[in-house]
């Protein structure tokens, strides 16, 4: 069974969103999405300063199994990348809500966050994978 924190809120392709305390955002892929991906042998974090728009590819992570594209779940530029991905991708293996984060957003909505699945909904849609 995955863990699916309930403060987070979540994304129908499987990525995470933490609202920080200083209005900016934390997002990765969730421990459900990092157990299906198996090891992550590469990370690619977007760039600091890019706009993006919510859906948009906006990062990569590469395991033996597959890659995998990583969407932007809101509307905003990002403010910080977790740089630390390139060097140990498997961070995200081991601690996918925390250390694993692979990049911050500063939201142009910030209501858009509550718009974005809760923990009950996205694990009752794991759990029909």
């Amino acid at each position: 069974m995955s863990n699916v924190p309930s403060e987070l809120r979540y994304t129908k392709s499987h990525e995470w969103v933490a609202r920080n305390e200083d209005g900016s955002f934390t997002v990765g892929i969730t421990d459900h999405a990092q157990h299906l991906l198996g090891d992550l042998v590469f990370v690619e974090v977007p760039d600091v300063g890019t706009d993006f728009s919510a859906g948009d590819d906006c990062a990569v992570v590469e395991s033996v199994k597959a890659a995998s594209d990583v969407y932007c779940p809101l509307d905003g530029e990002v403010t910080e990348a977790n740089e630390t991905l390139a060097d140990t991708p498997e961070i995200i293996n081991n601690d996918a809500f925390g250390d694993g984060w692979i990049f911050k957003l500063q939201a142009k909505d910030a209501g858009a966050f509550d718009d974005l699945m809760d923990a009950d909904t996205y694990a009752e849609m794991i759990a029909e994978d």
